[in-house]
């Protein structure tokens, strides 16, 4: 992947994790593998490359009052020792089962923000 393209990416994921709130990997996953990467390694990037949005995100709604400290400690203590258990569980799948294994993901989500979205 070029790194032009790889920018680019980034500026679209952020601005889009920005304005709608949903978590990078759902916008970077799905592109990193149609631009040739295999599941595993997509996922892994995405992890990384999240980093820095989530540190930008995190500063600018703390400028605004919004960040709650302590249930965010306790989420993110939580999700680091789950997300091991996630690294464990992916490492044995196969890449075209954890593929179609996010694609259900996407799809929960997908109708969850519909059947929200109908209510309002």
């Amino acid at each position: 992947m070029s790194y032009a393209l790889a920018l680019l990416l980034g500026l679209v994921a952020g601005v889009l994790a920005g304005l709608f709130g949903v978590g990078g990997g759902i916008l970077f996953v799905p592109v990193l593998v149609a631009l040739g990467l295999d599941q595993h390694d997509a996922t892994g990037t995405s992890l990384l490359a999240i980093l820095p949005t989530v540190a930008a995100g995190t500063w600018s709604q703390m400028r605004h009052g919004n960040v709650r400290w302590r249930p965010a400690l306790v989420l993110g203590l939580a999700a680091v020792v789950a997300a091991q258990g996630g690294v464990f569980l992916a490492e044995t799948l196969p890449g075209h089962v954890l593929r179609k294994l996010f694609a259900v993901l996407l799809v929960a989500v997908g109708l969850q923000i519909a059947w929200r979205s109908r209510r309002n």
